[in-house]
């Protein structure tokens, strides 16, 4: 299939996580729309996606019993990563960021979430391979009409409205128009409680992405959402009409964005 590009990249200002969802299906052509994308848009080895056509209640946890639970969701996307493929974290969160703003262009809603889950009730639903494990998961449907209590005090809490001044995390001088609207969009990437765990290093033609902070947890990777912040900025790259590649870098650092002429 053909990746719609400008699609996800305007989908990037209006799409926010959702909580609560509405009993209404998603057409049967969503559905398998998603479901197509999750098989054919595999850019890194080693990190795949999969949509359960199914009720997700007993995966989704609360951080308290059920408070703060995912709920109504009819169907959800699991990503999946091989653990001894390289680059599997930032290969996660590219691939998933990708098929979660596909399904906000197709008006449903989503939610990153990378630490309450039960990886175990994900197994029972679909078949790893060996090394594989399940790095993250997303609901998908129709979202409740208006925020929903639980996902304004997730907002809230979350801080997720505010992000970080391109003043805090870009070094070099931005020379370009396409760096300019590459790192905005970066600049917007979701992570894990809004932490924003990137620097952005601006050379001529050239966009480094690194971590920031010395630690970091298993469950919630820095570099998972670095691979978020990476498909942002190479959306914003694209449509500023820059076309480029990615290399990987050695830790702290995660990628070089570099323009192909």
């Amino acid at each position: 299939m053909e990746f719609p590009y400008p699609g996800w990249y305007r989908a990037i200002f209006t799409r926010i996580s959702r909580r609560s969802f509405s009993p209404r299906l998603p057409e049967t052509t969503k559905i398998a729309r998603l479901e197509k994308l999750c098989a054919e848009f595999r850019p890194y080895p080693g990190a795949r996606a999969v949509l359960v056509k199914r009720s997700p209640a007993d995966v989704f946890t609360g951080i308290i019993g059920n408070y703060g639970k995912i709920s109504g969701a009819p169907y959800y996307i699991a990503l999946i990563g091989d653990n001894t493929a390289p680059h599997v974290e930032e290969g996660i969160g590219y691939t998933g960021e990708a098929i979660i703003l596909d399904a906000t262009t197709l008006e449903l809603g989503t939610c990153w979430v990378s630490g309450f889950f039960r990886s175990a009730a994900v197994r029972n639903h679909i078949n790893l391979e060996h090394g594989e494990r399940v790095f993250a998961v997303t609901p998908v449907g129709y979202a409740e009409r208006g925020l929903s209590a639980k996902d304004k005090f997730y907002r809230g809490a979350a801080r997720s409205g505010k992000r970080k001044p391109l003043t805090e995390i870009v070094q070099g001088a931005v020379a370009f128009p396409w760096q300019e609207k590459a790192l905005e969009a970066a600049r917007l990437a979701p992570s894990a409680s809004n932490r924003q765990p990137w620097q952005f290093l601006v050379e001529a033609g050239v966009i480094s992405v690194r971590t920031t902070g010395s630690v970091d947890s298993v469950r919630y990777p820095k570099r998972l959402d670095c691979g978020i912040a990476m498909l942002h900025l190479e959306l914003g790259a694209r449509f500023a009409g820059a076309q480029g590649k990615w290399t990987p870098l050695a830790p702290p650092g995660v990628a070089r964005f570099e323009i192909v002429r």
